[in-house]
């Protein structure tokens, strides 16, 4: 019986955090940064790294040769969040380890010879961090990583010298997206390092309010302040959401609009990924307001990945963005009816 995956479980603070990751960029000293490496030297460090957790044994990890996955098998991987966008787009000597729940991933080959990330349901910094730096110290003791006793972890951009630590948390903001107060946070903590982005990080747009809070500084800052400054903030940001949604809730059209989109989500045949995203964005806010009692946040959050295209076509087989419409309504009905049940 395979893993609970990460992802169907609300976690802290569910109901305005949807997950928390942090990832850690790190290279080996003794090859070119990947701009520059050959597909050899490429596959040398994959071997070298999964030797080094397979000789540890600390964790249960699987490897995957991202060259032999089909263009739906890896964007699903995207879409769940377990690789970057980028490091799908040529698959050449690159590989994934991953563990059984999904929580930790490590790409091997993307923009540095090695990204750990750990991702874990709602509000979970100190966690993500502790496994992620349990996993670096176990290949730290078998490997070489590029150091600088100036600059810290050398990375091949700039942006990710000195901890090479990026930490992030998805955050669930309809009601200080309805108030339009995103630019004017947007502008107060680029002032102390963070930044907001969309759904799947840089360059990318919201989805269904969810935004993505994450450090910026790696450089003279230690991975510990890093992580509670982003704490910190995406504390007050919770806060704030969770004062505004007691005032927008109270508005009748706002309930209103809440009430159909379940009723849309469970009755509809026909959907796209936009509208339910949407739909499903709309009924966690009525299930963390206490309107809806018949699902629940981690069913929502799981719906959320379930329902992506390249998911899709992965668990049904569907091949036509018609045919991925329709099974959409179908896995969606189905979760929501057994809630019902």
């Amino acid at each position: 019986m395979s893993e609970r995956k990460w992802y169907k479980s609300a976690g802290p603070c569910g109901d305005t955090v949807v997950s928390t990751r942090v990832r850690l960029a790190r290279n080996l000293d003794s090859y070119p940064f990947p701009c520059r490496i050959s597909e050899k030297q490429q596959a040398e460090i994959n071997q070298k790294v999964n030797d080094s957790l397979l000789c540890d044994g600390s964790f249960n990890f699987r490897y995957i040769d991202m060259s032999q996955l089909s263009d739906t098998e890896a964007m699903a991987m995207a879409e769940k969040r377990l690789v970057s966008p980028d490091f799908i787009k040529d698959r050449t000597a690159k590989a994934l380890i991953v563990s059984d729940d999904e929580t930790i991933s490590i790409m091997l080959g993307e923009e540095d010879h090695i990204r750990i990330q750990v991702m874990r349901p709602g509000f979970d910094l100190e966690e993500c961090y502790r496994v992620a730096d349990k996993v670096d110290r176990i290949l730290d003791a078998h490997l070489n990583y590029a150091f600088n006793e100036k600059l810290g972890f050398l990375t091949e951009c700039p942006t990710n010298l000195g901890t090479g630590l990026r930490a992030s948390v998805m955050m669930h903001l309809p009601a200080i997206q309805s108030a339009g107060l995103l630019n004017q946070i947007m502008t107060t903590i680029a002032k102390i390092g963070l930044t907001i982005r969309g759904t799947y990080g840089e360059g990318s747009s919201p989805l269904g309010a969810m935004y993505q809070i994450s450090n910026q500084v790696t450089l003279d800052i230690s991975e510990e302040s890093a992580i509670n400054n982003l704490k910190s903030i995406a504390t007050q940001i919770m806060e704030q959401e969770r004062s505004y949604r007691s005032t927008l809730i109270k508005n009748p059209a706002v309930e209103d609009k809440i009430y159909r989109a379940l009723g849309t989500l469970k009755y509809a045949r026909i959907m796209d990924t936009k509208e339910s995203i949407s739909l499903l964005s709309d009924v966690r806010l009525g299930v963390a307001c206490g309107l809806i009692s018949d699902t629940d946040i981690d069913t929502l959050t799981g719906l959320c990945i379930d329902t992506q295209p390249a998911n899709i076509t992965v668990i049904t087989g569907a091949a036509s963005s018609q045919e991925r419409d329709r099974q959409r309504t179908e896995i969606i009905r189905r979760a929501l009816c057994s809630k019902q049940a």
